[in-house]
């Protein structure tokens, strides 16, 4: 796992638990620490200890050290919403592009034109398809098409601080009346940003945010969300990893992302900086 002290990783291993529990097989549990040299370290760890499957959710999923590694594990292998190209591996994914797509159109729809995405690594899948589902949003309105922006780069709440900071703060660009936080460490950096700024989401810009964790449920006003449910994607990649050890071949399923407008999808003309 690529940092399993994350709530959205926490649950997919207790989904993962739960179905190999079942069926008599230890879950052993490894973390990457964001660093690819780890976690390739890892693997060769497993490989020797002939560990019955592997899964993997790596720091990025594009490199050809870690393709090799894959290749040459000898065993079962579930990508967990990541993917590597042209193996013959099983593949258990997150429709990424549907949930922010819809949270982007509706950001459009409510008069928004200036909309940042601030995100991760795209050396990983959820923050590539999550840029995609945000410009198939944007492609509604040529205004919001221009103008909008991403800011992408490690997955880590000091990053995503700095740069909404900078964004929210800046002479030379349009200060976005919006902002899509891309993952748990984005939105704690947004938040942490506005609070240092004195901005409120909802009264002085729109907020989603990508992952919706249960402390966001309570906080007022309720944060719009793009969710996903982490423990049935470690059930379903568990559940494939076990398929894949009894001898069937290696599949991909993909399993939905959903927007949900609450309190911080404020239209633009709502907005106290409008006025």
């Amino acid at each position: 796992m690529r940092d399993f002290a994350t709530p959205f990783f926490s649950d997919v291993i207790e989904g993962l638990e739960t179905v190999l529990n079942k069926s008599g097989y230890t879950l052993l549990v490894t973390n990457g620490g964001g660093s690819q040299s780890q976690e390739l370290d890892r693997i060769t760890m497993l490989k020797r200890r002939r560990v019955d499957g592997l899964l993997l959710s790596t720091f990025v999923d594009s490199t050809t050290k870690l393709r090799r590694a894959v290749e040459s594990f000898g065993k079962p292998v579930v990508l967990v919403d990541r993917d590597i190209a042209d193996i013959d591996v099983g593949r258990s994914l997150f429709n990424h592009v549907s949930g922010v797509e819809a949270a982007t159109l509706d950001l459009v729809n409510l008069g928004h034109t200036s909309i940042a995405l601030v995100t991760g690594t795209p050396d990983v899948r959820p923050t590539r398809e999550r840029i995609k589902g945000f410009r198939k949003g944007l492609q509604v309105n040529e205004l919001a098409a221009e103008r909008s922006f991403e800011v992408t780069g490690v997955f880590s709440a000091a990053f995503a601080r700095k740069e909404t900071t900078s964004a929210m703060t800046s002479m030379s660009i349009q200060r976005p009346t919006a902002i899509i936080s891309g993952g748990v460490q984005a939105t704690i950096g947004v938040l942490e940003s506005f609070s240092e700024l004195g901005i409120q989401p909802g009264r002085d810009v729109a907020l989603v945010v990508v992952d919706d964790l249960p402390w966001l449920r309570i906080l007022r006003p309720r944060i719009s969300a793009v969710s996903r449910d982490a423990e049935a994607m470690g059930r379903a990649a568990g559940n494939m990893l076990l398929a894949q050890i009894e001898g069937v071949k290696p599949s991909t399923v993909f399993l939905p992302t959903s927007y949900e407008s609450r309190d911080t999808s404020t239209p633009l003309n709502s907005l106290t900086a409008t006025h």
